[in-house]
């Protein structure tokens, strides 16, 4: 996808947001409640506390920002703005090896450095997560699967440019949550909190795993891989698909204030279709709440 491209999707899913009238409710329970929602569908839901930003770093409209800010301070929400470093260059420099030198060579520097002047200018609570997800190794990212060295390095050197521009920020370290994550931890001065994924799809899990999972199946060992760091864990991506009883299971447990799990302060759901195939040709699931039954024999 152009840059043109992803500049016009934020800036209309920006302008969708100030219009939307709400039509999708929160799950039942008492953990804080986020969405990332990039059609307005939570708009009207009091329970939502946080709204959820995806930022390419290069080309990115500014202003639109300035619009997020005023729609999180409408809803008394606080903003999660995950900041992806791609390269939208369409020729040999978009791979993770021009990432990384670039990065090293102080070539995002500024790119960094203007969005967080902007965020260090809002009003609304921000939470930067950058470069999430670095332990998939899926090729989905062209900032994961690095050296830990590596990432630790250029994660590091992001936050720094960033906190000088936004004291008040805090950050997010956000693997996926997977045996390796550990080894790519920067720190605890780098990390205010930390953020996880979890995702079901039924029909996958029944095929490939011999069975059906549930919230906590999932959560289970990514949290306790995260909860040694002693810094509270948010569940940054959420996002279930699978007959209706299976979708009834995963609404009633995700805001569940569970014993085992004392430091998860926060669920943010994924409330838009799948962008990268699901392994196993399964497709790009639709987590949208409302699409997201699918008929048990599919």
């Amino acid at each position: 996808m152009t840059s043109l491209l992803r500049v016009s999707s934020f800036a209309a899913a920006s302008a969708a947001l100030l219009l939307a009238g709400g039509v999708a409710a929160a799950p039942p329970g008492d953990v804080p409640f986020g969405v990332y929602d990039p059609y307005g569908d939570f708009s009207d839901d009091p329970e939502v506390e946080i709204e959820h930003l995806f930022l390419p770093w290069e080309d990115l409209l500014l202003s639109s920002l300035v619009d997020a800010d005023q729609y999180a301070l409408d809803r008394d929400r606080a903003l999660l703005v995950t900041i992806e470093p791609w390269t939208w260059s369409r020729d040999e420099r978009n791979t993770a090896e021009y990432l990384k030198q670039g990065i090293a060579e102080g070539l995002y520097d500024q790119n960094m450095r203007v969005i967080c002047a902007v965020l260090g200018s809002m009003r609304s609570p921000i939470t930067v997560r950058w470069g999430h997800e670095m332990d998939d190794y899926s090729g989905q990212f062209i900032w994961a699967g690095w050296s830990a060295d590596e990432y630790v390095a250029a994660y590091r050197r992001m936050i720094d440019i960033c906190r000088a521009e936004a004291p008040d920020v805090q950050y997010m370290w956000s693997p996926l949550g997977y045996d390796e994550m550990n080894d790519y931890y920067p720190g605890s001065d780098y990390v205010d909190v930390i953020g996880l994924s979890v995702f079901g799809l039924q029909p996958w899990e029944k095929e490939i795993l011999g069975g059906e999972q549930t919230f906590v199946d999932i959560l289970t060992p990514r949290y306790e891989r995260a909860v040694q760091f002693d810094k509270p864990v948010v569940v940054a991506e959420l996002g279930y698909v699978g007959d209706e009883d299976y979708v009834e299971m995963w609404e009633n447990d995700v805001r569940v204030e569970y014993p085992q799990f004392p430091r998860l302060s926060g669920v943010v759901y994924f409330n838009q279709r799948e962008v990268y195939p699901w392994p196993d040709g399964f497709g790009l699931p639709d987590w949208r709440i409302g699409s997201n039954v699918i008929d048990s024999a599919d």
